[in-house]
């Protein structure tokens, strides 16, 4: 198949879409203008500009720039511009830099990333026989190399956006020629694997519109699974497993979510699905609350037995992030690819215009700490969302059209389990469930916090907890269920599950102790159920989930101990 397509193809498209102009070059005065424009008011909107690289280091950009208003032109210009912005290390501060493509000129060819390689998945119809094979290196440096020397122009808060940005903007000559990877004018030159080399010269974006152009996907069949035209569908995979692409975390006007959501929940109470499958990969974000009627069917699917799944990928971002982790703490197993989005990271993006260029800027306006908010955040920060399973999608499976991470799930019908984390913070909630499982999991009338989503996968655990007077809460309805527990509370929720009576040991930190919690404190010592380090308990300090595993197994023999 020859295609003659513009740089707004998906496979060619900029990265960093260009906006227009005031026609004509911009003055140096203009171009300062919309320098102190930026510069100021990134300082100004941004929560935290400087949590990445120091205020010294923007300024030190910021002077280079205007160093060289006299001398760039306008391309130059706006790349020195989200330079600037990409200092901040934020995924979602950028330049939109959009239809002012005529300053660019690009490759003809694009990389794709599959089996942790770099393949050649566009180039040159008198190429098309080097489609699919490994590219080692461009401009005479490895592509990982390459793709961090990006990294001046592309903003990104975690290694794999980076590599999606890298991805998106790879073809683009001018980038190469600004962080001098290659000569101005010159071809870039890909070495592949076998040894051959590929020149490609640059052109512009009009005449690479009407360049013929072979691409991987040419004739290749999809699975069923891949993404279609909608923000959410759902079908049968088979006749156990029900399958929910979610693209974009936004409404549909013709089917909204509610109603989706009620139709969902129709077929999973008609079928006999024993797995939900939420595919999120790809899903770049949007409004995370939109998922929401949605995954309260899930928790009553769920409830009645059901396993829930999410599968993640380099295009989850932003809003689908939240969604996943979300998916997480009602106890769903990720599956697939780390996500370019990061657990912990600044999103709730405003957008403002450079007076001059025009160029239309997005800047993250709040810190969106999931650590604080989601248990299955516990400790993460800011990084790369991973799944709990890993299941890249390989090379072979995409020739052949076939889903790896879909086909995975179909031929591993087992229940799955998240990945363990045991260095992650203990929390309240997860430590109540810890011990909930030592009790066989007993069934407890449902109660109602104030401060739970009302899907998490421990909720079962805290009505037990408050029903047995394991835990007393947090006062005014509250559980606190996802705030790390200290080890004086540890120490009085495990006093009251194995039933414990006395004072018990000592420890040279014990007016360090609350009152409420100090006989507690010296039961639990004395039964063995936890320790002392020199001496002292360190009564407010945190623990790790794998300390609360240990503590609750112990607990749990005690009292199964005394119960025979």
């Amino acid at each position: 198949m020859h295609l003659k397509r513009g740089i707004a193809a998906a496979v060619l498209a900029l990265a960093l879409a260009v906006p227009a102009c005031a026609a004509g070059e911009l003055t140096p005065e203009q171009r300062r203008e919309d320098l102190d424009a930026l510069y100021s008011t990134l300082r100004q909107a941004h929560p935290n500009l400087f949590a990445n690289t120091p205020e010294p280091d923007f300024l030190a950009r910021r002077g280079e720039i205007e160093e060289s208003l006299t001398r760039s032109g306008d391309q130059a210009f706006v790349m020195d511009l989200q330079s600037l912005a990409a200092l901040a290390g934020d995924s979602h501060t950028t330049l939109s830099l959009g239809s002012l493509s005529r300053l660019f000129r690009a490759y003809p060819m694009s990389l794709i990333w599959r089996d942790g390689r770099w393949y050649l998945s566009a180039a040159p119809e008198e190429s098309r026989d080097l489609l699919g094979r490994e590219v080692l290196s461009a401009a005479g440096q490895p592509l990982d190399q390459v793709s961090q020397t990006f990294g001046v122009l592309l903003s990104a808060d975690n290694p794999v956006k980076l590599r999606r940005q890298f991805r998106q903007s790879c073809n683009i000559a001018d980038f190469y020629e600004y962080l001098g990877l290659v000569r101005p004018g010159e071809p870039l030159e890909l070495e592949l694997e076998g040894g051959e080399t590929l020149s490609l010269s640059p052109a512009a974006m009009e005449a690479l519109g009407d360049m013929e152009i072979a691409l991987l996907g040419d004739g290749l069949s999809q699975p069923a699974t891949a993404a279609r035209n909608c923000n959410y569908c759902a079908f049968a995979l088979d006749g156990r497993t029900f399958y929910i692409q979610y693209n974009a975390c936004a409404e549909d006007k013709e089917l909204p979510m509610a109603d989706f959501a009620a139709q969902v929940e129709a077929v999973l109470e008609q079928g006999d699905y024993s797995r939900v499958v939420v595919d999120l990969r790809s899903n770049g974000g949007g409004s995370d609350g939109v998922i929401w009627p949605l995954l309260q069917v899930l928790r009553r699917a769920a409830d009645r037995g059901a396993e829930l799944a999410g599968l993640i990928g380099e295009t989850t971002f932003s809003s689908a992030v939240i969604n996943a982790a979300e998916l997480q703490e009602m106890g769903a197993v990720l599956v697939g690819e780390a996500a370019s989005g990061s657990v912990d990271h600044f999103g709730s993006v405003k957008s403002f215009s450079l007076p001059n260029s025009g160029l239309r800027v997005g800047v993250s306006s709040k810190y969106i700490d999931l650590d604080t908010l989601l248990d299955a955040g516990a400790g993460r920060g800011v990084e790369a969302l991973e799944p709990d399973v890993s299941v890249p999608q390989t090379m072979e499976d995409t020739l052949a059209g076939r889903d790896s991470a879909v086909e995975w799930l179909l031929s591993n019908p087992q229940r799955l389990e998240q990945r363990a984390w045991p260095d992650a913070p203990l929390t309240r909630g997860r430590f109540a469930a810890l011990l909930w499982r030592q009790a066989g999991s007993p069934p407890a009338e449902r109660g109602e916090f104030s401060d739970t989503l009302g899907i998490e996968w421990f909720l079962p655990a805290l009505d037990w907890a408050a029903e047995n007077q394991i835990a007393s809460g947090a006062g005014d309805g509250a559980f606190a269920a996802v705030r790390p527990i200290t080890r004086e509370e540890a120490a009085v929720m495990l006093a009251r599950f194995a039933g414990l009576t006395g004072e018990g040991g000592a420890w040279s930190d014990a007016e360090e102790t609350s009152p409420w919690a100090r006989q507690a404190v010296g039961q639990v010592l004395a039964a063995g159920l936890m320790e002392t380090d020199g001496g002292a308990f360190r009564p407010q300090a945190g623990m790790t989930r794998a300390e609360g595993e240990a503590a609750a197994l112990l607990a749990g023999n005690r009292a199964r101990a005394e119960n025979k």
